[in-house]
Parts: C-alpha cells; sequence; structure tokens
C-alpha cells in the first residue's frame, strides 16, 4: 500500500482484473471506490473522516492490508451482513493459541459494545467473524488458521487497532424499537 494526501494506492495483482474505475472495493473493511487503475495497483480517494475513524490513516508504504470484491446478486451469500462502513477501531490486548485456534482480545470504545454479544457477528478489517467474548472492556474473537494465514489479522501486535464495523441488523433493530 502506498497512500498520498486523501489517497491510497494498492498493488493488488489477485484482484486487479476484476476492478474497473468506479468500483467499490473494502479496504480493511472499508469501502472505498476505485478511480485510477493500472495493470497491478488501484487507486482509492480517502475522505478524512475515513483516514480519522479507521486503521488507513495510519498505514505505511508496503503494509498488508485485506482486500475483498463487492459480492455480485448472483454470488452465494456467506459469513454475515458486512457493508464497509467502518464504525471505529479497536485495540489488541492479548493473543494466544488455544489448542488449533487463535484467540484475539480487543478493548472498544464502550458506546458500541451494545452491539457485540457472544456468538454474535464483527467484522475486524473486514474480515467477517463470531465474537467468542464479551466483557466490560471489549471482547475476544476465536480465529481458525485458515483465517489467520490468509489475512493481515496476523502481522498484530498489542497495541495495534483493527477496524471494526458490528452488527448492522443490531443497529437497525434499536433504531426501530428506538422510534
Amino acid at each position: 500500500m502506498y497512500k498520498k494526501e486523501n489517497q491510497i494506492t494498492i498493488e493488488a495483482p489477485e484482484v486487479i482484473d476484476e476492478l474497473k474505475i468506479g468500483s467499490s472495493i473494502a479496504v480493511d473493511g472499508a469501502c472505498l471506490t476505485v478511480v485510477e487503475k493500472t495493470d497491478k495497483d488501484f487507486t482509492a480517494d480517502v475522505m478524512p473522516i475515513t483516514f480519522e475513524k479507521t486503521v488507513l490513516g495510519d498505514r505505511k508504504k508496503g503494509d498488508v492490508v485485506n482486500l475483498e470484491l463487492a459480492m455480485m446478486h448472483t454470488d452465494r451469500f456467506e459469513g454475515h451482513v458486512v457493508s464497509g462502513h467502518v464504525e471505529d477501531t479497536a485495540e489488541l490486548s492479548e493473543q494466544k493459541i488455544i489448542e488449533n485456534a487463535y484467540w484475539l482480545t480487543f478493548k472498544f470504545p464502550s458506546d458500541l459494545m451494545k452491539y457485540v454479544v457472544p456468538q454474535g457477528s464483527i467484522a475486524l478489517n473486514g474480515i467477517s467473524l463470531t465474537v467468542a467474548e464479551v466483557d466490560e472492556e471489549g471482547f475476544a474473537v476465536s480465529i481458525i488458521p485458515h483465517t489467520w494465514d490468509n489475512t493481515n489479522l496476523h502481522e498484530l501486535s498489542i497495541g495495534d487497532k483493527v477496524n471494526v464495523e458490528t452488527d448492522l441488523m443490531a443497529k437497525y433493530s434499536e433504531k426501530f424499537l428506538n422510534n
């Protein structure tokens, strides 16, 4: 990844043929729009609020990011609904291995914890995951080896932040019930 003021450029040979100008693509879970494209990379404009609310502002040249193409209407639906509208970041506070699982614990802002429930859905850096545990300071997820090996979660160190999108259905339910 290469960042310049209000834009990022990402080398993405695996998905570049699927992209065109105007395509939506999630970068670490943040939905962006392709504004330039070469045969090996793409550039997206990034609004100041996106840099402020996500980890994209902290990324440096050469950092690995997770990429996900927009789902086509003909695709089979897997996982949970992830819109690419990152709400905030969470900070990694603990990391351990339990048998074949990578257990990651995150500190998370208390105003958003109402949308995080055990065995509920959460997206970290755009990865659809299941919440394993919740306490007053945050939550934990348990990662299978395949997800660990094929995402940028394995590059995290204690204190690093990830983009978080909580369960979309929970937010809509709350809005409906409060109106």
